[in-house]
Formats: structure tokens, sequence, C-alpha cells
């Protein structure tokens, strides 16, 4: 070795320790993206929805009320509760958890999926993780997420509504839908295949500004948390960045939650236009109609938003302790 460095000649590298190998191994092993499956999404909604059922049955009552019914959400739920029982809270559950497994598996699984492809190549060397994408772009790729599922999940959203809204109309009109299955056959039976996609529009518009404000925000959110603050990736960031998700989803969707209702509710194959529903509304209550309903819409988007994203949390935990992956959520896409 001596001679060759006297003669000019570099003298050979110095083999590289094994555990130095292995560490550049596990990081390059943790640069790689996590991509968790298409179903992830509507399986932790469809959780969600199980223990939030009862405030969504309140919000849309409330939304569709007529004559003598109760204004507020606590009259609303004794109400139920003394003319229908306990079970009454869980009307129309089947449509619901139907409307989570496409609504919800479409949209989440869209976004996820278009995340993945979007993630910069780009390494932030504060973090030595990939660059997100911008918040812009995350809202571009939620409400596309949410046209899409909105129409995929359209029909059982029709009969989430109608099941929820059925017991609070006089018997004569109730249509008494057995459970989702039932109520599917009957609509395209009695109203033809045109009723699955009653109110599209605006449950499309909803669905695209829900994503955005939801799936979008909580990202963001999250990241800010962790970047800004000493919290850490953990249940109590998740909680937090879930909580404030629900908040703005919760405002933003309201307009658009009430017309959605007062479309999907009505009765038979008449369908007023979009100008006319919105001049009769203004007509009838005033701008206020734009947020009829917020206090138990968020009382049902808020835990809504915070169980699905704990749910789900929870689930991607759970798939990276099953495949032997790294604990580095940060990088899961």
């Amino acid at each position: 070795m001596q001679a060759a460095t006297s003669a000019g000649l570099p003298a050979p590298a110095a083999p590289m320790p094994e555990d130095s190998t292995e560490k550049i191994l596990s990081q390059d092993k943790k640069q790689k993206p996590i991509h968790y499956p298409f179903w992830f999404g509507g399986s932790a909604s469809s959780m969600a929805a199980c223990v939030t059922h009862p405030l969504d049955l309140v919000k849309v009552r409330l939304q569709t009320r007529t004559g003598s019914a109760p204004t507020s959400m606590s009259g609303t739920f004794i109400h139920i509760i003394k003319n229908h029982g306990p079970q009454g809270l869980y009307s129309g559950i089947s449509a619901s958890l139907l409307r989570q497994l496409t609504y919800s598996t479409t949209r989440f699984g869209i976004y996820e999926e278009l995340k993945s492809r979007f993630v910069s190549k780009r390494i932030d060397p504060a973090t030595n993780k990939p660059v997100p994408p911008s918040f812009p772009l995350l809202i571009a790729m939620a409400s596309v997420s949410g046209i899409v599922g909105g129409i995929a999940g359209n029909a059982a959203d029709v009969l989430n509504v109608r099941m929820q809204h059925d017991a609070s109309l006089p018997p004569s009109k109730r249509r008494n839908y057995k459970h989702a299955g039932d109520g599917l056959v009957r609509m395209v039976r009695e109203e033809g295949p045109a009723s699955l996609f009653r109110g599209v529009g605006p449950n499309s518009a909803r669905a695209a500004a829900m994503t955005a404000s939801q799936l979008a925000s909580y990202d963001v959110f999250k990241r800010v948390l962790i970047r800004l603050t000493p919290m850490e990736d953990n249940m109590w960031t998740h909680f937090s960045a879930s909580f404030l998700a629900g908040v703005v989803a919760a405002t933003v969707t309201s307009p658009i939650d009430v017309i959605k209702t007062r479309v999907m509710s009505a009765h038979g194959k008449s369908e007023k236009k979009l100008g006319k529903l919105l001049k009769d509304i203004y007509k009838a209550e005033g701008l206020t109609w734009m947020f009829k309903g917020w206090v138990p819409s968020f009382l049902r988007l808020g835990p809504q938003t915070i169980c699905t994203f704990l749910f789900l949390e929870t689930h991607r935990k759970m798939y990276r302790k099953v495949k032997g992956i790294d604990e580095n959520p940060a990088m899961a896409v």
C-alpha cells in the first residue's frame, strides 16, 4: 500500500463498515413512500359512521323540519327517542354504511393515489423526507376526488337522507324502506333509474368542498402542528388536526349541505332548478338558510372527522406493523 502511494497511484478505498452499509440501506428504505390499501378510507369512515350516525340523523331532521317539529338539537333528540325509542337514533344506518363504502372509499382512495403520484422527488434537507404536495395542489386533488366520490355514492346518499327523514313525515307520506337494498330497488322501480342521481349536482359540489376542506386541511394542519409545535406524529396531533379540519369542513359545506338535503328529500319525480330552489329558500328564510343546522352539522361532522382520521391512522399503523415497515408515518403518501 505504501509502494502504491509513493508511486503516485491512489490508495484503495477502505472497506465500508457493515453497520454503515445497513444504515444507508435503512435510510433508502425509509425514503420510499408507503402506499396504503385503497379501501382504508372507506373502512375508517364506516367505523366513524357507527359512532356519529345519531348526530347525522338529527342534522337531517333539523334541515328538513316542518310544522311543529322541534327546532333545537336537544329537542330533536328527545322527540326521536320519545316517539321511536333509542333504536330510532339509528334509523337509516344501512344506507349510511352503504354511503361510506361507496362515497368515502372512492374519495379517500383517489386522493391518496393522487398524492402518491404528485409527491415531490426532492428531499427536504431539514427533515430528510420527500417534499409533500403544496396546499393548492392538495385542494385540487381533493376536489377531483370528491366529485368522483360524490357521483359514486349519490344513490346511497339519497337513501341515507330519505331513510333518516322518513320517520318525521306523516304516515301517508312515508316511504318505509326496509333497508338500503330495498330502497335501491324501490327507487328504480317507482321513480326510474334517474332517481339514483337525484341531486347529483349539489351532492358532487358538496363532496368536492367536503373533501377539499376535510382531507386537504387535515394534511396541512397535521404538517404544521408537527413542524411548528413540539407535537409529534401521535394520537394527540391526529386529534387536533382532525378537530380543526372538522371546523373548516362544517363551515365550508353548510350551505351546500342544506340545498342537497332539500333536493334529495323531495317527493316524486319533480326536482326544482337550483336557481328557483335558492330563490324560494332565501324568500322564506333569508340568508340564515346558509348555516341552518350548522351546530348539529359541526357536532356531527367534528366527531365524524375526528373518528375517521383516528381510525384511519390506526389502520395505517397496523398496516406498517404487519408489513414490517419502519415506523416513519410521515413518509406515507
